[in-house]
Formats: C-alpha cells, structure tokens, sequence
C-alpha cells in the first residue's frame, strides 16, 4: 500500500463530472490497484475513488488513473508532503463476532428462510474484494449474494453493491441479486438498498436457533 499526503486537484471523468480543487489530501493507492482521495474527515468514506480493475499511470506530477469502463481520475499534484510505501501482506479476512458468525452458519442450513426456493451453492464465495458471505442460487435458477450483519446499515449495502458488481463480471454467474440479511435494518440502509436493487431481510435469531416468535420481515 501507498499513502501519498500531497496538495492536489482532482478531477472525475465518466458517468458524470467532478471537481475537487485544490486542498491538502490523502491519496490512498491499494495493491489491487484501487485509489481512493481522503479528506481529514468525513469518517471512512473517500471523496473519490476508482475500484480495480484500473490503471494508475504517472506522468511527472500528474496521476492519470483509467477502467475499463472509459472513467478517469486525475489527479494533478502541486505538492508532497509525505510519501510511504508498505507491503501489507496477506490479510485474513474479516473476523465476525459470535452472533454474526453463527447467523451465517444459521442461514446456510436454512436458505429458504430469506426466500423461498432458495438453495446454498457455497458459503464465503470469493471475489476480488473479499469473499461474500452466501452464494446461493433461487427458484428461477438465478444467483443470490447474501451479505448477514447483526445491524444491517448503510455500510452493509454499500459492501453487497459492490460484491455484486465484482460476481456480475463473470458470465457464468450473471445477473446476480443481493439480500441483505440482518436482525435490525436501519430505515436509511432500507431506502438505499431499494435504490440498489437489494432486498432487505430481518431475522430473527432466536428462531433461527429454534426458539422464539418465528417472526420474518422482509421489506
């Protein structure tokens, strides 16, 4: 990973067109090509980024970052004041708490509870950014990534939209839907998961486990 501290301008090219002038920023560059540009707030949302598949290409003091699907980032650098580089290594992934983990472990077994005619193809499937927790496939032969959370937030959608994005480029698997499955799903995290396609499922623990109201939300 390299974390550059540099003065800069960054301009966005794509979908639509962005500009953010020049200010003191953190310019994030992961190992799997990934950059993303940080303000000293805004907690750990960037204020733009580029997902791999992408290409960094530097020419002098100007950062000219491209995909696939024709976006650019550019960044032009006035100047730095702090330049690291560290190779971070292999990381173990995510480590869920007990409640989370045996939700998953929970849900696996019992699929049909988040829809019906749902049926397990494998747990923690790997993508490029991390393994989603469920791949499963429905009643009409189609491809569910479900993510489980014991609080589905904002967060929890912004992670299966991009988990669904990285299964949609293999052929094989696409189209791919996504459910969100949790104890308790936040207002806001429902509105944007309807805005993503995503459906929102609330579980209940207890029953899951064999005991409690059986009672199932989905929204």
């Amino acid at each position: 990973m390299r974390l550059v501290i540099a003065t800069c301008t960054v301009d966005y090219a794509g979908r639509l067109s962005a500009h953010l002038p020049t200010a003191t920023r953190l310019l994030m560059v992961k190992a799997d090509g990934s950059i993303s540009i940080h303000a000293d707030g805004g907690a750990y949302k960037p204020l733009n980024w580029m997902t791999p598949p992408c290409y960094l290409r530097a020419e002098g003091d100007q950062w000219i970052v491209t995909n696939d699907k024709s976006e650019t980032l550019t960044i032009n650098i006035d100047e730095v004041h702090w330049d690291v580089e560290h190779d971070l290594g292999a990381d173990p992934g995510l480590q869920k708490d007990g409640v989370e983990a045996h939700l998953q472990e929970l849900l696996a077994a019992n699929p049909q509870v988040l829809a019906d005619g749902l049926k397990l193809v494998r747990r923690e499937y790997p993508t490029d950014i991390g393994p989603v927790d469920l791949l499963c496939r429905d009643s009409e032969g189609r491809m569910v990534a479900v993510e489980i959370k014991r609080r589905g937030e904002i967060d929890g959608v912004e992670q299966l939209a991009r988990y669904i994005e990285r299964l949609d480029l293999d052929g094989r698997l696409r189209p791919v839907r996504g459910i969100l499955a949790a104890q308790q799903i936040k207002a806001q995290a429902q509105v944007l998961a309807t805005a993503r396609s995503i459906e929102c499922v609330e579980v209940d623990y207890d029953d899951l486990k064999g005991i409690g109201t059986g009672r199932l939300t989905l929204f």
